[in-house]
């Protein structure tokens, strides 16, 4: 009788450590987390659950993660924010490995479902050209011309998880999500992304007195930001779908960086000076999810404003810094029953 183990790869991440967290609420017990990171340097640790530091761009070490696995959620990755994926793309890329060696480990031990984390970098770049964005449709990935490195390497990996589903039988299923944030992730050191950058500059510049703030860009850009809890509940849907394509998960709710600026701002309750680095990777010009396909196949989409999201985002990133007199944010989080 197959085993009821989950494995999370990729679970002293953001995503990872919130996926656990949401699988141990659900009841389940069979849990294996797995990451490359030291232990304490995991953002979230549970007692109870068999937590491994593996590297998975190694073929054994995906055997060992997966071996009994009925279920497995690929989070894995070495990416971050804008500044480090345009800066570092041949390490995006080996990225490739992680989840070549997975779906291999996949297919040797039997695996149930197999969850790809592929992401809205795969879109052609042609069509974010503009902050005026028309909202992205999964159909938009073709003909490619992904972000350069770390788009590249997700869109090959959900070509390699098609396949292995069609030669080989693997049931898999990929969502491409759209930039998630939240508590419980990186706001500091150069991976962290807009809502976490945002957040920490604002906090510094109120503590500090020095009310200013430097934004990438010119502030124009357009993005969408899914709330972590969207990510969870929209993740697990679509592993357990029939959905056979890649499809987006992703708030549709536009904003402009200048304003998510205004946002915190008003979270904080501060008026900040700005000032624009147009040499700052920025990434696209626009980018937004059109959520007609999920609707469609799960009569649901991502629904929490970028407000509310910000707002505990906000509040956890300021007792980390200013809470716990600037703890870094690599600390993990021990989260019981």
């Amino acid at each position: 009788m197959k085993s009821d183990l989950i494995v999370v790869c990729g679970a002293g991440g953001f995503i990872g450590g919130h996926l656990v967290a949401e699988l141990l609420r659900q009841g389940h017990r069979a849990i294996r987390a797995v990451d490359v990171k030291p232990m304490d340097e995991w953002f979230q640790v549970f007692p109870g659950v068999e937590s491994l530091v593996l590297d998975l761009q190694g073929k054994h070490e995906c055997e060992v993660a997966l071996k009994d696995a009925r279920i497995v959620y690929n989070l894995a990755a070495d990416m971050g924010g804008m500044g480090f994926i345009e800066n570092n793309k041949a390490l995006c890329m080996l990225s490739v490995l992680i989840n070549t060696h997975l779906l291999m480990a996949a297919r040797k031990f039997g695996v149930e479902r197999f969850f790809y984390a592929s992401s809205a970098c795969v879109y052609a770049a042609d069509k974010q050209t503009s902050p005026e964005v028309i909202a992205l449709k999964e159909a938009d990935a073709y003909p490619a011309m992904p972000e350069d490195g770390y788009g590249w390497e997700k869109l090959f990996s959900e070509r390699m998880c098609r396949h292995f589903r069609e030669d080989f039988g693997v049931i898999t299923r990929v969502a491409r999500f759209h930039n998630v944030y939240g508590p419980h992730g990186t706001w500091t050191g150069g991976r962290e992304k807009a809502p976490a950058a945002v957040c920490r500059k604002v906090i510094e510049a109120k503590v500090s007195g020095n009310h200013a703030i430097e934004i990438w860009g010119d502030g124009k850009q357009t993005r969408s930001f899914m709330y972590i809890d969207d990510c969870l509940k929209g993740t697990q849907a679509i592993l357990a779908s029939d959905i056979l394509e890649p499809i987006n998960l992703g708030s549709n709710e536009l904003v402009t960086i200048n304003g998510l600026v205004d946002i915190v701002e008003d979270i904080a309750g501060i008026k900040l000076k700005r000032t624009y680095n147009l040499k700052a990777p920025k990434g696209v010009n626009g980018r937004n999810s059109d959520n007609t396909l999920i609707k469609k196949y799960l009569g649901w989409e991502p629904g929490t404003r970028l407000r509310d999201g910000m707002e505990k985002t906000y509040r956890w990133i300021y007792d980390e810094m200013v809470g716990t007199r600037g703890a870094k944010p690599a600390q993990p989080v021990l989260v019981g029953k």
